[in-house]
């Protein structure tokens, strides 16, 4: 079990809401941040503010050297070949537009199709479509398993890219990223994995997956807004275009022509949060110590005494019930809206997240408007699934 001492290293884990004790179970939407990535940020701010590369005083220099330190935590936290993979961008959603920007412009021709899960969420549709794609999605099962007989159906001669996620944020269900990935390579299709919801429960090795690109946002492990990852194998990076111009990503620039910089630097334009990857780094660093085994066996544990707390309270309904899925419980109480319900337990200081959270297409596939969504992180307690469990029961009557 996880000690009382983790949980002091959470500051905001101590805040009232409403007169009552914090119970936060919003984890899939943000991780909350140890002391030691706060510290980091503060300290940066304090004693090392300065832009980064080419600078020629101790500032600048050392800023660039603990940045690009980061970069080779994540190389490693992630079992990348090589350091130069490893692209920063503000969030996995600023890490799909990249690839779907730059991969379109080098890849597609007209009438181009991209397979997706029909679980994904919407950053995972968005920037597909704005590039011009036809999306072919996976159907999946009411348990929230995907289809892959009709998967491998999907593809045609017009398939360019396969877009899924590791971890689906509304339903939990860990989908089989490295049978997609095999299928579509079978296929001569590479493939990018939408990493948000699974690089905080997941030991993760890009080369196993054997993936194109892999994308994860520092926030939802315990780290800072503002900062994500885009992971991409070196021969397929070499062949993209840049995503945004400006600073940075260039070799030469006259008016008549400019040369891009090599891996990474050509996709990492303009000034980036040179504080929030320090931060980033100390977030890995917690994950490293406390032991990536050991935050999916507590976050398991909750899970399961949840799911068997909820089933006990009267006309409760469970969405996504896959064998094998990560700390994400969604649910409807009756006929209560999930908005309703949300509003009802953060009276009670129990914060949880409702809506269709940006999977609108689940919802469409369950003909529900949205979800009551409580999410467990390393920190959370059994104690807090009681507290849920009873501030239900409690707000049960006047949903009815």
């Amino acid at each position: 079990m996880i000690s009382s001492d983790l949980r002091s290293q959470f500051p905001i884990l101590d805040t009232q809401v409403h007169g009552r004790q914090l119970v936060y179970l919003d984890n899939a939407a943000t991780t909350q941040k140890p002391l030691r990535v706060i510290n980091a940020l503060d300290s940066y701010y304090r004693t090392l503010n300065s832009n980064i590369h080419r600078g020629a005083h101790y500032l600048a220099t050392e800023a660039t050297e603990r940045y690009e330190v980061v970069r080779r935590q994540v190389q490693a936290f992630i079992h990348a070949r090589h350091h130069h993979e490893i692209v920063f961008t503000r969030g996995t959603t600023e890490s799909i537009n990249l690839v779907a920007s730059s991969f379109s412009r080098r890849f597609f021709t007209g009438s181009d199709e991209v397979i997706v899960s029909g679980m994904e969420h919407h950053s995972n549709i968005v920037p597909w479509q704005l590039a011009g794609a036809s999306l072919r999605p996976i159907p999946f099962s009411d348990e929230g398993i995907l289809d892959l007989d009709a998967y491998e159906k999907l593809f045609s001669p017009r398939t360019r890219i396969v877009a899924v996620n590791h971890v689906s944020n509304t339903l939990g269900t860990v989908n089989p990223v490295a049978d997609i990935i095999r299928i579509a390579h079978n296929h001569g299709v590479p493939v990018l994995v939408d990493g948000a919801q699974a690089i905080s429960h997941l030991a993760v090795d890009v080369q196993a997956l054997d993936c194109d690109f892999y994308c994860f946002s520092g926030h939802k492990m315990y780290g800072p807004m503002g900062v994500g990852v885009v992971y991409g194998r070196e021969e397929i990076l070499n062949e993209l275009p840049p995503y945004q111009g400006g600073g940075e990503m260039i070799e030469n620039v006259t008016f008549e022509q400019t040369t891009y910089n090599q891996l990474p630097f050509k996709f990492e334009a303009g000034t980036p949060s040179v504080g929030d990857v320090i931060a980033l780094g100390e977030a890995i660093s917690f994950m490293n110590e406390v032991g990536i085994e050991n935050i999916a066996a507590q976050e398991d544990r909750l899970l399961r005494y949840a799911t068997e707390r909820i089933l006990q309270i009267p006309g409760v309904r469970i969405f996504g019930t896959a064998p094998r899925k990560t700390s994400v419980l969604s649910f409807l109480v009756g006929d209560a809206h999930p908005y309703d319900v949300g509003t009802l337990l953060d009276q009670l200081g129990i914060a949880v997240r409702t809506g269709h959270h940006c999977t609108q297409p689940i919802m469409d596939r369950y003909g529900i408007p949205g979800t009551v969504r409580a999410s467990f992180a390393v920190y959370n307690t059994p104690e807090e699934v009681d507290a849920l469990m009873n501030a239900l029961e409690r707000i049960l009557p006047m949903l009815q």
